[in-house]
């Protein structure tokens, strides 16, 4: 039960960056119909197939939560983690992405590009030095393989 509990207050953290800023930040009077629609959808498609995949590699592989304050407790390098380290905030970037395109909001504009910095001084400040003392060697070397925020064309093997 306490697990379930965990997993489920995990998601508040997406539902507040996907759903609850976005829906304070804009005017929803404002929006209407034009041609980026199709665009947009295809990133929210993208964006969210790609977050519930790594969500889910998150539990079944790193038995725990996408959250800081229940983390995983096994590295995960396999699915997207092979491709590029940080897939997770990827997806919730293409969704806000899409949401942005949805709307024409500079509002929304400006909370993505906010997103990403917030995240990626997070990473580079906190995550990662974390995950060095967490994970040690292991971690090291797959940093040194796999980009931050720039996937790789192959799939990442580590050396075991």
């Amino acid at each position: 039960m306490k697990a379930v509990l965990r997993q489920l207050l995990s998601f508040s953290l997406p539902l507040t960056v996907l759903i609850v800023v976005p829906w304070n930040l804009l005017d929803r009077h404002e929006i209407s119909f034009h041609y980026g629609w199709p665009l947009s959808i295809i990133f929210l498609v993208a964006g969210m197939s790609l977050l519930v995949m790594c969500i889910s590699l998150f539990i079944r592989r790193g038995r725990g939560t996408l959250a800081p304050w229940a983390p995983t407790q096994h590295l995960v390098v396999t699915g997207p983690y092979a491709f590029v380290r940080n897939p997770m905030i990827a997806g919730v970037l293409f969704v806000l992405i899409g949401e942005t395109i949805f709307t024409l909001s500079i509002s929304m504009a400006i909370w993505s590009f906010t997103f990403f910095l917030i995240n990626h001084l997070y990473f580079v400040l906190f995550e990662e030095p974390g995950l060095r003392k967490r994970f040690g060697t292991s971690y090291e070397a797959y940093c040194r393989q796999v980009r931050r925020w720039l996937p790789r064309r192959t799939a990442y093997r580590p050396a075991s």
